[in-house]
């Protein structure tokens, strides 16, 4: 069974306030990856995780004692599906820096990543105490530690698709902090918490920019309400 980011994902994963501090930390050329299907890390954003699986336990062991970064990244096929534990991984994914990191009574370890910057796979390596390592590559993806936080989206389209996605999936939303939220927090948090398939989660981790992610976010809002609907009208 593999380790599942812990509480109510809608309620915990979130834009990380502080991301101006990890600005100028160096991105390690190797790191270790902890694939999650369905789960995907955002430059800015903060997952929390529950770890329990021994591989990873030590993972996050050996990350606390050197640089303090983990690599979060989806397998093509979720590993139920699959016959092994090693799964073909997608071609990108995010790099994050550890924090609040707490070993519990029963031998478990919450924490929560804070995401830093995309990257590239370039090699895998050999495993390591179980779990397994990347050479990475952070060149295509220079601006997400610079990000630009006044691009324009279309917001009032994507709180109206919101809201009726909500409406359709009866999901619990605090609109009040919605709408007060930043567009890049926001945009951030949604593309990480919403039920989305994982190719659908794959495709907004790769989206180029702020505005690129709006899109592809409203567009996934939108296609899921159209696919409600013909499912209601097909009831009736």
């Amino acid at each position: 069974m593999s380790d599942e980011p812990r509480g109510d994902p809608a309620g915990q994963a979130a834009a990380e306030p502080g991301r101006r501090r990890w600005a100028d930390v160096a991105l390690p050329a190797t790191i270790p990856i902890f694939p999650l299907s369905g789960v995907v890390l955002l430059p800015g954003g903060r997952l929390p995780l529950n770890v329990f699986e021994p591989r990873y336990l030590n993972m996050v062991q050996d990350a606390v004692e050197g640089d303090g970064m983990i690599g979060m990244i989806q397998p093509r096929v979720p590993e139920a599906q699959l016959p092994d534990d090693h799964p073909a991984i997608y071609g990108t994914g995010c790099v994050g820096a550890l924090s609040d990191v707490q070993g519990t009574d029963d031998g478990r370890i919450v924490l929560a990543v804070n995401g830093l910057s995309r990257f590239d796979v370039v090699q895998e390596l050999p495993i390591q105490r179980g779990y397994r390592r990347i050479e990475a590559s952070y060149a295509p993806y220079g601006e997400d530690r610079r990000p630009d936080d006044d691009a324009e989206i279309d917001r009032e389209r994507l709180l109206r698709a919101l809201r009726a996605f909500v409406g359709l999936r009866e999901l619990d939303a605090d609109w009040r902090s919605i709408e007060a939220t930043q567009s890049r927090q926001l945009v951030t948090a949604l593309a990480m918490i919403l039920p989305f398939a994982p190719s659908e989660k794959q495709a907004l981790l790769e989206a180029r920019d702020l505005a690129e992610r709006a899109g592809v976010l409203v567009a996934l809002l939108e296609m899921t309400l159209i696919g409600g609907e013909a499912q209601a009208d097909t009831a009736h």
